[in-house]
């Protein structure tokens, strides 16, 4: 199963990522490309494979990515190979942008995709400032594309409202846990259970 998380920049939805990696079994995560600088935060192959802008489109060119875009003036891109990836071996966190989850859903319509809001503009403005990352006028740019991003929130299966930390986590894993029980995911783990019944005692 493929799970979309995605939203407005300073949403946390890559702060909730991290903590369903460390709380549920059999999840792995889709490292992403990106042509942007890395963050002292982040690390090579954990967060994302930071490449060249030439890397990036030779990529692009040798048609190796599932989805990519450009957001923010910088390149992002999904490896294909998460979409070959082999069900059996597990579920799949993907923490795109929302122009990736679009095309993402195009050509996999069985993912789950899931919406992280934060509780108000005003304290979305304030998380971007308060994170130290970016300059202002990165800060405004990332203001005005989630006033559009927000917008299309009717696109997603799911919507988890990023105010209290715990309950958003809390909330996401419902998500995940309930599609996990989905007919069509279990019926072939429990075809043993059906075939009991039809042995008898």
């Amino acid at each position: 199963m493929l799970i979309v998380i995605t939203g407005p920049s300073g949403c946390g939805k890559s702060t909730l990522a991290n903590r369903m990696l460390e709380k549920l079994e059999d999840m792995a995560f889709s490292v992403s490309y990106t042509t942007r600088q890395k963050r002292d935060s982040e690390r090579e192959g954990k967060d994302y494979h930071f490449v060249s802008k030439e890397t990036f489109e030779k990529m692009i060119q040798d048609d190796r990515f599932a989805e990519w875009a450009v957001v923010h003036g910088n390149y992002y891109g999904t490896p294909r190979n998460v979409l070959e990836r082999d069900k059996k071996k597990g579920d799949i966190l993907l923490d795109i942008d929302v122009q990736g989850a679009a095309q993402i859903r195009q050509k996999m319509e069985d993912a789950v995709f899931v919406f992280i809001l934060p509780p108000r503009f005003p304290e979305l403005r304030k998380r971007l400032k308060e994170r130290g990352q970016d300059s202002e006028s990165t800060i405004q740019e990332r203001l005005s594309m989630a006033r559009k991003e927000i917008k299309r929130y009717r696109e997603f299966d799911y919507l988890v409202v990023n105010d209290d930390l715990t309950q958003a986590e809390e909330e996401l894993i419902a998500v995940i846990q309930s599609q996990r029980c989905r007919r069509e995911i279990r019926e072939q783990e429990i075809m043993p259970i059906l075939q009991s019944f039809d042995q008898g005692d």
